[in-house]
């Protein structure tokens, strides 16, 4: 191992899918954080990169063999299409090939103006970098596909929103920046050569087998449909809330992408809503599904002229593959759920749906309330009904569970080692999130250090982070999160 090896696919293609554009440089830049274990994944020596991290992550100083671009794409914000919106404060650097033999791409985040800034300065402030940098890492040690944080670096600069904030950049890793509005960018031109390159390029590097498909624009509107549908289904086993479902944020690759206003759900609520500017709950946790279908029939609509030259057959044939999505949803969250609820391969769906009724009315902690079932089926409910304000409340349901798990012959103990495994103790809390983010302010790095080890192992009892497996203190109010933009 040695340095980061570049390759550079996407800038390859050249204009119009992105345009050559060098990190602006900074003041002072100082490494904050620097993830080694994904550093070794890629190839490279996490000692060689670390000395070099604090200039190239920051953009001060160009990465040997890299090509740095901002991409351009389009997107629905809010329902509302922006016909070319594009990295207005991200640079990819570049394709590194990992010693898993998979490509992912490197992106500064925060790294200035590109032509795409529509007015913006680029920057990025330090709270949202080590928010991102936080919780896309805690999304990969619960096993739900994102991006990745490589390093997160200190500016030494500051950016103006509502107030003065210190600047700072996070270089983050995906398996592609690639997203529905990257199509919609190209439909809307009716450029359909750049459309056609487009598919190619993607079925290339993401689904390979899909090249001898009768229709391949349209094997691949499947392939994403058919990814969609796990990970929204993962979001919701955790309670997580991404917050701006645009189609510029819904990733090709089936990736978590763009975390800004996201958060957790503490007490069961569909309606959960954290982003200050989604006053209409279009991004509740309950619509995440329904909304991420409908991003995907924006792909549809972009993809129609490669699906068939006759425009009723395509839409005859694109509609169909987005309306599995449905079904792969509900599906893939029954599998979740049953999972979490210890109630196998052939749950009961009236009982899981009580249970979330049960949830909801009494506004009790999604991770808590699924951790102590993990004690319930063990023997001892106790945790379980101290969740409640009235420790009777669950009786009725329980009673029906421990039921329907004696018919299936259940050994209690086995039942609670598997259900161990799926459902984690600590997320990462808001408040928790919140506190750190105030300290690193401040220079205090030390709580972000400590929610990073505790959240590597969610399924652990965190032992310096326990603040990790409480809700937010009574009185704390509504979270509400920023775009930070």
């Amino acid at each position: 191992m040695s340095g980061l090896r570049f390759d550079n696919t996407y800038a390859r293609l050249g204009e119009p899918f992105a345009v050559r554009q060098h990190p602006a440089s900074v003041r002072e830049p100082r490494l904050l954080a620097f993830n080694t274990g994904l550093c070794s994944l890629l190839g490279a020596d996490p000692e060689e990169v670390q000395g070099h991290a604090a200039d190239w992550f920051s953009g001060n100083r160009g990465i040997p063999g890299s090509l740095p671009v901002a991409t351009v794409y389009a997107g629905h914000q809010f329902g509302n299409f922006v016909p070319q919106l594009g990295d207005g404060r991200a640079v990819l650097l570049g394709e590194v090939v990992g010693i898993d033999g998979r490509r992912r791409d490197i992106q500064l985040k925060g790294a200035g103006r590109t032509p795409f800034s529509r007015g913006g300065d680029g920057r990025a402030a330090l709270g949202p970098v080590l928010r991102e940098y936080l919780v896309s890492e805690a999304m990969h040690a619960l096993g739900i596909p994102t991006t990745r944080a490589l390093a997160a670096v200190l500016t030494g600069e500051p950016v103006l929103r509502e107030e003065v904030l210190p600047g700072a950049v996070i270089t983050r890793v995906a398996s592609s920046h690639i997203r529905v509005g990257t199509f919609e960018f190209f439909a809307a031109r009716d450029d359909r050569a750049s459309l056609r390159r487009l598919v190619d390029y993607v079925i290339e590097r993401h689904d390979p087998g899909l090249a001898e498909a009768d229709t391949p624009a349209l094997a691949l509107l499947q392939a994403v449909v058919a990814r969609q549908a796990e990970l929204i289904a993962q979001w919701q086993s955790v309670g997580f809330v991404h917050g701006v479902m645009n189609t510029d944020n819904c990733s090709i690759a089936g990736e978590t992408i763009d975390y800004g206003p996201c958060a957790f759900m503490e007490a069961y609520d569909p309606a959960t809503v954290f982003s200050s500017i989604d006053r209409h709950g279009r991004y509740a946790y309950g619509n995440q599904a329904p909304i991420a279908q409908w991003n995907l029939a924006r792909l549809a609509e972009a993809l129609l002229p490669l699906v068939h030259p006759d425009t009723p057959q395509a839409i005859e044939r694109a509609t169909a593959a987005v309306t599995t999505f449905k079904t792969l949803f509900e599906q893939a969250w029954r599998r979740q759920l049953a999972a979490k609820t210890g109630l196998g391969k052939d749950p009961d769906e009236e009982l899981m749906a009580d249970w979330l009724a049960l949830l909801q009315r009494h506004r009790v902690d999604w991770t808590l309330a699924h951790r102590a079932l993990c004690l319930a089926a063990a023997g001892d409910d106790s945790a379980l009904r101290q969740l409640f304000g009235d420790p009777e409340a669950p009786s009725a349901w329980l009673s029906r569970w421990k039921a329907k798990r004696a018919i299936d012959e259940d050994n209690g103990r086995a039942t609670a080692v598997a259900m161990l495994r799926v459902n984690p103790v600590c997320i990462a809390r808001n408040h928790a999130v919140e506190a750190m983010i105030v300290a690193a302010r401040e220079g205090d790095m030390v709580p972000f250090e400590r929610l990073q080890r505790a959240l590597a192992k969610p399924y652990d009892e965190p032992m310096d982070a326990p603040e990790l497996m409480h809700p937010s203190p009574v009185g704390t109010g509504r979270y509400v999160t920023f775009c930070g933009t």
